[in-house]
């Protein structure tokens, strides 16, 4: 029986390689709010909570990050938008995660890949206080996330097309293991392999407003759900099933 090529893994990494909705997230939402009611704000007085609230749940459902929907319709600049929401002050100090990461990655076969549409400077120091860097080939951030000039974060099929192109990589080599759904149903429609992590989940929606179902029913275009990353070893069979 021929032997099968190495997989090529994506990970995420918020909520799925540490805990994001522990502090981190609430924090990173907080100054979310108070930079759109800025932008949404007559110059004297910030928007209202109910129309901060509606901009951010009104452009994730439309573009899948509420950082596109600023850009398109406020001009908002990017890299200002990206530095401000992420400015944390502590950071060690929000940081959860669980022991046993760097075990667990070297046990995977395969080149490891960080693929998140956090920012550099703020995905860079979570990396360092997980003491992961190491593991990774390459980490590929929200700003390296364009095509054609324009930005295309995941869960964009254009962004990703040109991962696979610009790596040499094939589809059905890859794994993206991630908690977010939508970003795994467009890599699965380009035939890349799926995983789905669910442990640090909290709401269905950006704003912390919907809470999750308590049963978390595995879509068809998952191949594994797994509660923690640490459970991917277990599953590897499952995932290697290329076609």
């Amino acid at each position: 029986m021929p032997k099968l090529p190495s997989p090529v893994w994506l990970f995420d990494l918020d909520n799925t390689l540490h805990d994001a909705s522990h502090a981190i997230f609430p924090a990173i939402s907080a100054n979310m709010n108070t930079y759109i009611a800025r932008v949404l704000g007559d110059g004297v007085t910030p928007a209202s909570r109910e129309a901060v609230n509606a901009a951010r749940i009104g452009y994730w459902k439309k573009y899948g990050a509420t950082l596109l929907g600023m850009i398109r319709h406020h001009q908002v600049d990017a890299a200002d938008f990206l530095r401000e929401t992420h400015d944390l002050g502590a950071l060690q100090e929000m940081v959860r995660f669980e022991r046993g990461l760097a075990r667990l990655l070297r046990r995977l076969p395969g080149r490891k890949i960080l693929l998140t549409n956090a920012p550099l400077d703020y995905s860079t120091d979570v990396m360092r206080h997980l003491g992961l860097q190491r593991h990774f080939a390459h980490h590929i951030a929200i700003e390296d996330m364009r095509v054609h000039g324009q930005l295309r974060p995941k869960p964009s099929k254009l962004m990703l097309r040109r991962l696979l192109r610009r790596h040499g990589l094939a589809a059905q080599r890859c794994i993206l293991v991630e908690d977010t759904l939508v970003n795994l149903k467009h890599a699965k429609q380009l035939g890349l392999r799926t995983a789905w992590v669910t442990q640090y989940l909290r709401y269905s929606d950006p704003i912390g407003k919907a809470p999750l179902p308590k049963m978390l029913k595995r879509p068809g275009y998952v191949d594994v759900k797994v509660k923690s990353v640490l459970r991917l070893p277990a599953q590897l069979h499952r995932l290697r099933a290329y076609k």
